[in-house]
């Protein structure tokens, strides 16, 4: 599976990482939800989960369910700064549509 990190993305996961003793890496998965379908869910691990394989992206722990994978295929993850930013954005070439706010997709 490819997974995309812009240089910005990966100085604030390593930040968090840095200032999460004990974490292990970051869970990525898709999720019901959202005015287009589906929603992307990204969460700190302190202990990897069963079932998930793991993905190394610049140094960077991910851990992925494998039926999550085709959805996430090519999947960039943005930490855009300045004053319009608002946390990480997920470019999925995968998505057929988007929501307005960005924050759901529908495949």
């Amino acid at each position: 599976m490819r997974l995309n990190l812009t240089p910005s993305a990966v100085s604030e996961l390593r930040r968090i990482l840095e200032a999460s003793p004990g974490a292990c890496g970051f869970r990525l998965a898709v999720e019901a939800g959202g005015c287009a379908g589906l929603t992307y869910k990204m969460e700190l691990l302190t202990d990897p989960v069963e079932g998930l394989e793991r993905l190394e992206v610049e140094g960077i722990p991910f851990y992925i369910a494998a039926s999550h994978q085709v959805l996430l295929e090519g999947l960039e993850i943005d930490y855009p700064t300045g004053l319009a930013a608002r946390g990480f954005v997920f470019n999925n070439p995968q998505a057929r549509s988007t929501c307005g706010c960005g924050i759901s997709f529908a495949v």
